[in-house]
């Protein structure tokens, strides 16, 4: 590349230039710019030596490719995140509010959190109650609880809600154990979809020419590496909840 450079200082004692490594080492301190094939001013310079942008860009993109692997991480930890949530919703033998976080109640049209609707206390290790804000969805607190699945049945009496929480038995432990297994797995696929599109991100960089084959494999590197952190976490999670359900 042919390059202008225009001295803003008169007495200049001797100069090297080298295009090829992209820099200029000068003797005396001075100011100067160098301008491109077009004439447009693209580096000013001052004192004994300067980088060019052809030697920055490579750092640039290094970082683009840590952005990718950073915007990764962060997002199958909110995969992990979402994993923990839900197997609190998975009730073992004792009672805990956190089972009836995933209950949906039809609130003037809308599907609405149950526990924005009524407080959730657990009066003893085998009872929760439900005591609602607005008395007059309790029938619909009562219907949602019922059709959710999670297998209590409650017992309204107008004014608050009871379930009383049974012993499992040894088919229901099997059934929320797979339930379990189901909830892992779903937090492990969205976990793997972060990584397909990390990798193919990385990759379609390379086939553009932004960044070499060296610095695409370190990045498909992280990416793996920060994908088995995560799903090791899912299993660990979902281990430590089977637990509790095969605890009697």
């Amino acid at each position: 590349m042919r390059v202008h450079v225009v001295w803003t200082t008169a007495l200049v004692a001797s100069t090297a230039l080298c295009g090829c490594a992209g820099a200029f080492t000068i003797s005396s301190p001075m100011t100067f710019v160098a301008r491109g094939p077009t004439g447009t001013p693209s580096t000013r310079i001052s004192g004994r030596t300067v980088t060019s942008r052809r030697q920055t860009s490579s750092s640039r993109l290094s970082m683009s490719i840590k952005d990718i692997t950073g915007n990764a991480e962060e997002k199958m930890g909110k995969s992990v995140d979402s994993v923990k949530q839900n197997l609190q919703s998975v009730r073992t033998g004792r009672a805990n509010a956190s089972i009836l976080d995933r209950v949906q109640v039809e609130y003037y049209g809308a599907p609405t959190p149950l526990n924005q609707l009524a407080t959730v206390s657990v009066p003893s290790s085998q009872q929760l109650q439900i005591d609602p804000y607005d008395k007059s969805v309790t029938g619909d607190i009562e219907k949602a609880i019922i059709e959710s699945g999670i297998g209590l049945t409650p017992n309204n009496d107008g004014d608050v809600i009871r379930i009383n929480i049974p012993s499992l038995t040894e088919d229901r432990r099997k059934e929320l154990l797979k339930m379990c297994r189901e909830i892992g797995e779903e937090g492990k696929v969205a976990i793997r979809n972060v990584r397909r599109d990390g990798v193919d991100k990385i990759k379609k960089m390379e086939k553009a020419g932004d960044v070499g084959k060296d610095e695409m494999a370190d990045g498909l590197d992280e990416m793996q590496k920060i994908t088995d952190k995560y799903a090791k976490e899912v299993d660990d999670t979902v281990g430590s909840k089977e637990k509790e359900v095969m605890t009697v």
